[in-house]
């Protein structure tokens, strides 16, 4: 069967791979994550006065998309309304006054990244929580009154802020049994904003599900991303896999369980084998900064990017296989071999062997090869070719390198 073409929203955003979320609130002054206002079991009026202290006065939104660019990433999807009810925009007078507009921060926030993301070439998408305990009440007993106030809000986001990238949604597994009418909430969005993607995130119960045919894009939330089988499907969907640093989504100042930087090079690559965008994720503090030690990783990623990586936007999924870990993408003219756990060269007496060199086998190799060499330095590989099989002499890294994942290209004959 065949496998339908993608629109073009989404084929771009299948390009970019690499993407930011950012959960921010008045949630991230208590420093214990997002669900705090739920956790701890705090009623509207004992959490609503952090209106009245959240300043987010180092909030920098060209810092932000700053970072973002030099971690490799190409679009950034920050929280607009997390399910603590709270809008970092100008919620009009849809919110009872509840945003950042009318209350100690005195500013909107999206619109300072919208303008930021616009000037250095980020793609800005709006995640809204559809989950919302501010308006519990009419949440539980008056549903369709909630959803009046729900498709406002996201009007309201799609005609206010010029062209965005897309709305990702965050809630509905809430209520699985709920008719959320869907058809509705992204009219609104196909008739304010055609060409944004619509995302609706199916939660950890139901990881790469698809859903509503509107739907763009499916989501994974943590591990790590399944392939797609798109043969005979309706529409081509992208796939994305959004994550965590350490334990929480929002700031937690006392989570020190952090990723180590050679697992977020490791997952990257994972998600692209089998085509899926990866949407890291920080937790600006109370204040509105992107604490040190999550910067300092995204700029290492962006430099493994640099250095290694660059086939990562647009490389697809490959039919060539590797053995183990390995894989292949390709992009029409290329393919890129992702070589791991490879050894750094040098005396065994000052080197930490980092797993085995030589050859390594690619199967499924259909074109004839006609060079590889490392991406990273452009170092010439050795390679043999039996029909189908290609082994390349993978060298280990040259000695004060270790790149974790190193990548091959290889060119084919004409």
């Amino acid at each position: 069967m065949a496998i339908p073409v993608p629109e073009k929203r989404i084929a771009e955003f299948e390009n970019m791979g690499l993407g930011l979320f950012i959960h921010f609130g008045m949630y991230s002054q208590l420093g214990c994550g997002e669900w705090i206002m739920n956790i701890a079991g705090m009623s509207v009026e004992q959490y609503s006065p952090l209106k009245d202290t959240f300043t987010a006065k180092d909030f920098d939104a060209k810092k932000i998309v700053e970072i973002a660019k030099a971690a490799g990433m190409k679009y950034i999807n920050i929280t607009t309304k997390h399910h603590d009810g709270f809008c970092l925009y100008d919620s009009k007078d849809l919110n009872n006054g509840y945003d950042t507009v009318r209350n100690a921060c005195g500013r909107d926030l999206i619109r300072e990244l919208v303008d930021a993301c616009n000037e250095g070439g980020i793609l800005p998408i709006f995640y809204h929580a559809t989950l919302d305990w501010y308006h519990q009440d009419d949440f539980d007993n008056d549903f369709p009154k909630y959803l009046q106030y729900l498709n406002d809000s996201v009007e309201l986001l799609c005609t206010q802020y010029g062209k965005i990238g897309g709305l990702w949604f965050d809630g509905n597994w809430s209520r699985p049994l709920t008719d959320w009418d869907e058809d509705t909430l992204y009219a609104i969005i196909r008739k304010h904003q055609p060409d944004a993607l619509i995302i609706n995130n199916t939660g950890l119960d139901a990881r790469g599900c698809a859903g509503h045919p509107e739907i763009d894009s499916v989501t994974f939330e943590h591990g790590r991303p399944t392939p797609m089988n798109r043969e005979g499907a309706p529409k081509y969907l992208a796939a994305e896999m959004c994550q965590t640093m350490n334990d929480h989504w929002g700031f937690g100042k006392a989570d020190f369980n952090y990723k180590s930087l050679p697992e977020l090079i490791e997952t990257l690559c994972a998600c692209r084998k089998v085509g899926a965008n990866f949407l890291l994720n920080v937790g600006p503090d109370g204040d509105g900064n992107i604490i040190p030690m999550q910067e300092i990783m995204l700029r290492s990623l962006g430099e493994w990017i640099r250095t290694c990586g660059q086939s990562i936007y647009e490389g697809k999924p490959s039919e060539i296989k590797g053995e183990f870990k390995n894989f292949a993408l390709e992009d029409g003219e290329k393919a890129y071999l992702y070589i791991h756990d490879l050894a750094i060269l040098g005396n065994a007496h000052v080197t930490v062997q980092g797993g085995g060199v030589g050859f390594k086998h690619f199967s499924n190799v259909k074109r004839k090869v006609k060079s590889v060499c490392w991406s990273d330095n452009g170092e010439n590989i050795d390679f043999v070719q039996h029909g189908e099989h290609l082994w390349v002499n993978a060298t280990g890294f040259p000695y004060g390198c270790q790149y974790v994942v190193r990548v091959m290209n290889v060119e084919f004959e004409d």
